[in-house]
């Protein structure tokens, strides 16, 4: 069913947590990961996902100080670092970037911070093309 919609399998976040990185916690170094990942504590590192459904979640304890590349991010603590999002991005009230923030999909709760530029990525295959004097079309 997924398909008739214009969605793959691997478009559906992780809605699991494999991995926990507690508040009392301080990591220096860059994580790779795959399924879901809950940050409560710090990390001074980037941070990237394997796989298409990863899912990183960072409470509003959780601060990252590197940049971020994972297919969905749920935030709501604080990022020093670009983001880059192969699906989704969902900023809860208190998150607070300051970055670039690349996304597919983005939604935003009021309160949440942005301290950078949002570029929005296209699907595969379609191109925005600016035509003179008119708004960009889909080709």
């Amino acid at each position: 069913m997924l398909d008739k919609m214009g969605k793959k399998a691997g478009d559906k976040p992780c809605n699991t947590i494999d991995t926990l990185i507690g508040e009392q916690t301080q990591i220096t170094g860059n994580l790779q990961f795959s399924g879901g990942l809950r940050i409560d504590g710090k990390v001074h590192g980037d941070i990237t996902a394997e796989g298409e459904g990863a899912t990183l979640i960072l409470s509003e304890r959780g601060e990252v100080s590197g940049n971020i590349q994972v297919p969905h991010l749920i935030m709501n603590g604080r990022v020093k670092g670009n983001v880059r999002s192969s699906e989704r991005v969902e900023l809860q009230a208190k998150a607070e970037i300051t970055g670039d923030i690349t996304y597919k999909s983005l939604e935003m709760a009021l309160g949440a911070t942005i301290n950078g530029s949002l570029v929005h990525e296209a699907d595969k295959g379609h191109k925005l093309k600016a035509i003179a004097g008119t708004d960009p079309v889909i080709n």
